[in-house]
């Protein structure tokens, strides 16, 4: 038994090895020296990390809890009910930008640090699906619930109905219909969730995704965002992480779980996230239309992130810090 311990574990540490800067060719990296903000540093007291920035306000409602000693937990779920509220923001909850029928689906899962999670998966009519995702978790034997079912329990729950498409995004949709052209656009908010990771003063880490999928989709497509291990994942023992830009190459490595696990080995949360990249990158010819960045916050504190084309950031929240970081990248935009 102990030489089978000791083979699982040095396949494991190979396969991860093999996965390194030089395996992918399609495209080099930025190599531009790190500046002081972006520096992987520890910390003993508590952090939020969120995509884009959309995650400013998220964060900021998240350390309204963190600031106050609250859970990461409580700190997820509130963070990005902010986002999911705001119907400015045409890629998350209300407002988001509909299907090809015209209707908002909606996306979220949320984990915490004992591994329990929750997630909902084209949900309709509900503003804060996050929140219905945490009931799934704390209040049933299950992972997932998905269309009428995960409608059904979020009314059973107290959650009111309401009408997700707002008129601007009604008004993108009808201009849409004129060609019906499907393309995702690179750093352009028709396809991008808010991910978020917390850090607690415990010790503790959880992480919340929630999304409207890629605008125009095809009615039932579902990404990334709610699938624990693909668009986020949290193991306490090591770190957490999300992503965001296009879920079905997400999905086809394991995205986030394969951060964490390479967090795991040894990678800081910037390596991690750069060698999950490197895998989506083996796995595509051609990465011209194709953006995703995955961030990443381990136990100790350090945050990192990584992307496919220039133009991907997050939003960073201590007790002594407040910004914007530019995710280091592959491919550098056109000018």
């Amino acid at each position: 038994m102990k030489d089978r311990r000791n083979f699982l574990k040095l396949s494991l540490l190979g396969g991860a090895a093999l996965v390194s800067p030089t395996a992918c060719t399609s495209a080099e990296p930025n190599t531009e020296k790190e500046s002081p903000s972006t520096k992987q540093t520890k910390t003993n007291s508590a952090i939020v990390i969120s995509t884009w920035y959309h995650g400013q306000a998220a964060n900021a409602a998240a350390w309204e809890i963190l600031g106050k000693k609250g859970s990461a937990l409580d700190a997820v779920e509130a963070g990005v009910r902010v986002t999911e509220s705001d119907p400015k923001n045409q890629s998350v909850g209300l407002g988001g930008l509909p299907d090809r029928e015209g209707k908002v689906t909606l996306d979220a899962c949320i984990m915490n640090h004992k591994n329990d999670c929750g997630a909902v998966a084209f949900l309709q009519d509900i503003e804060n699906p996050i929140s219905v995702a945490r009931k799934v978790m704390e209040e049933t034997p299950h992972v997932m619930l998905v269309g009428k079912g995960a409608y059904q329990f979020a009314r059973e729950k107290g959650f009111p109905k309401k009408n997700l498409l707002t008129s601007e995004s009604e008004k993108a949709w009808k201009e849409w219909l004129k060609t019906s052209n499907y393309k995702p656009v690179i750093n352009r908010e028709n396809h991008d969730t808010i991910g978020l990771l917390a850090l607690d003063e415990m010790g503790n880490l959880s992480g919340a995704c929630t999304t409207s999928g890629m605008a125009y989709k095809l009615h039932g497509r579902v990404g990334d965002s709610p699938l624990i291990g693909a668009g986020l994942f949290v193991d306490n023992e090591v770190g957490a992480a999300c992503a965001t830009g296009v879920g079905e190459a997400v999905i086809r490595i394991a995205g986030s779980a394969i951060v964490v696990e390479l967090m795991r080995h040894g990678r800081t949360p910037m390596e991690a996230c750069k060698e999950a990249v490197d895998r989506i990158l083996k796995k595509h010819d051609n990465i011209d239309d194709l953006q995703v960045g995955f961030i990443a916050l381990n136990k100790e504190g350090e945050y990192g992130g990584f992307c496919i084309h220039e133009g991907f950031n997050y939003a960073l929240k201590t007790k002594t810090q407040e910004e914007m970081v530019d995710a280091k990248f592959y491919r550098k935009a056109e000018k």
